[in-house]
């Protein structure tokens, strides 16, 4: 005899709304752990990248340097490198342009805060998702549940008697679409904090990087 509290039951038996919501939740959390998986393989990545700043200061020259840094193109202190670079190899070369008004540390910093706010962007992309799938899955499952209620109380009133057969099924899926928003909204509220403070790590060391990047170009384009 299928069971009046399982998943297929809530499927089989529920209307169009049941349905509904139940696949809105399901979307959800496939969004929540993609998210998940995706950033924290970013966050590795960037781990890597970042550990090799320190070899990066002990090389002879900045193309030595920026050899250190890798070939990836996907790699944010070599990419900060190389516009840091160009911009003090730009604001050198050009002539009567408006930029020559700016100063060569005005410049740097102008280009630098760029690829900052570049990386800040790329990092923090998906967090919104997290958050908004942890504040509004507990309310979505919380609708199932109003609505599984409701079936109950139509059956009650249908049949006349409040009997435990009349209820179980309604009751059921309205406990079950508590249990899944839950099941949704836990995982996305712990892995938008995790990221969260993994990514302000990177970004403290990608900044920390910055800063001495712009101490070694601004000084050696004014000798």
């Amino acid at each position: 005899m299928e069971s009046q509290f399982g998943l297929a039951n809530l499927w089989n038996q529920g209307d169009l709304i049941t349905r509904g919501v139940a696949l809105l939740l399901l979307l959800m959390s496939l969004a929540t752990w993609a998210v998940i998986v995706i950033k924290a393989l970013d966050i590795v990545r960037f781990k890597r990248n970042a550990r090799a700043v320190q070899t990066f200061w002990h090389s002879d020259d900045f193309a030595a340097a920026l050899i250190t840094l890798g070939s990836d193109p996907a790699n944010p202190f070599r990419a900060l490198a190389i516009e840091g670079r160009e911009a003090t190899a730009h604001h050198r070369n050009t002539k009567g342009q408006l930029h020559e008004s700016l100063d060569v540390s005005d410049w740097v910093t102008r280009c630098l805060r760029n690829c900052i706010d570049e990386f800040t962007a790329r990092i923090q992309s998906g967090l919104a998702i997290l958050a908004s799938v942890g504040s509004t899955a507990p309310f979505i499952g919380l609708f199932g549940t109003v609505w599984g209620i409701y079936h109950a109380l139509t059956a009650i009133g249908i049949s006349g008697q409040a009997s435990i057969d009349k209820v179980a099924g309604p009751v059921g899926e309205a406990l079950i679409m508590t249990a899944i928003g839950l099941a949704v909204a836990v995982p996305a509220v712990l892995g938008y904090n995790l990221l969260l403070r993994r990514n302000k790590a990177i970004l403290d060391q990608f900044r920390y990087f910055t800063n001495d990047l712009y101490a070694t170009l601004v000084s050696s384009a004014k000798k």
